[in-house]
């Protein structure tokens, strides 16, 4: 999903890029993004990657806070089936639920604390709404999604879902701070979730006056989901996204109660990116597009009607 398919269907637009403000900040920090959030309607996006100055962090080549949103008896999410390639998109909820269904077959409800990564390879195709009894009553939903560019040498494997129940994503106490480390190694922690290359993914909630060592990997970025920090000699404000230099040992401190995004790894190399489609090759996003046009692709198991129509430029 993206905000763009949150919306109907002449919102839809090609380029990804939502307008962010940028910033300077300390030796340890090469970047401070601060996303405009996007309203649409019943629901607010603010999206951090890619922008115009950090198209990825690692692997991570789309990042979107959604919410919190408050949604009505009889509304809700409803996004239509609509493909991706060469990319897998990761959910994570921290209020509500979402139904998801794609065309290999997957017919799975996320919660909070689980986490859904979708492998879109060389083509799938979901859907993502809420169940009636959901729909049906006043409810909230709010969470990240985010999408991972492939290596060159898995962009065309088999498309794949994976469900990861909070149970089984590891947890531990840093300096009395509770991390969860969702993809990826850190704190002697080892993530079950499925990875391609060097990735990493953890949260963690501090109390005022609480410190993090952050774990080191080749580029990394924070997003503050809630409340105000402090990175050596700069606040970050919450909603901002700090993309961090090559530092080691940074360390952060909680002003406020804190929840933190920690993302990053090895670096991918440059990507296409168009609508739903990423890319090493931009011929094959070109193929892709033309694909979906002419129903080429495989249809969603359980909702085979509806579809996203191929943006307009």
């Amino acid at each position: 999903m993206t905000s763009t398919d949150l919306s109907t269907p002449d919102q839809q637009q090609a380029d990804l890029e939502h307008e962010c403000d940028f910033s300077n900040g300390c030796d340890a920090i090469k970047l401070i993004i601060t996303p405009r959030s996007t309203d649409l309607g019943e629901f607010s996006v603010r999206r951090t990657l890619p922008n115009r100055q950090c198209k990825t962090v690692g692997p991570w080549i789309f990042f979107d806070h959604m919410g919190p949103a408050e949604f009505a008896a009889g509304s809700g999410i409803n996004v239509r089936p609509h493909p991706h390639i060469n990319l897998a998109t990761v959910t994570y909820l921290f209020e509500g639920e979402i139904l998801h269904r794609d065309s290999v077959g997957s017919l799975q409800t996320i919660t909070p604390g689980d986490l859904n990564l979708m492998v879109a390879g060389s083509g799938i195709v979901h859907s993502e709404r809420e169940r009636p009894e959901v729909t049906g009553q006043p409810h909230r939903l709010h969470g990240l999604q985010l999408w991972l560019a492939l290596p060159v040498e898995f962009e065309e494997i088999a498309p794949a879902f994976y469900h990861y129940p909070a149970a089984t994503i590891p947890a531990t106490i840093v300096n009395e701070v509770p991390v969860r480390v969702l993809i990826g190694s850190a704190y002697g922690l080892l993530s079950p979730v499925k990875t391609y290359s060097e990735t990493l993914y953890l949260e963690a909630e501090l109390q005022p006056g609480q410190t993090l060592e952050l774990p080191d990997t080749e580029e990394r970025a924070l997003y503050l989901a809630k409340g105000t920090l402090q990175i050596k000699d700069q606040q970050i404000e919450e909603f901002n996204m700090v993309i961090f230099a090559a530092a080691e040992g940074v360390t952060i401190q909680a002003l406020s109660h804190c929840r933190i995004a920690l993302i990053g790894g090895a670096a991918i190399g440059p990507r296409f990116i168009d609508w739903n489609f990423v890319s090493s090759r931009k011929e094959r996003i070109t193929q892709a597009k033309q694909d979906w046009q002419d129903g080429k692709f495989p249809k969603v198991v359980g909702d085979e009607v509806e579809f996203i129509p191929l943006p307009k430029v």
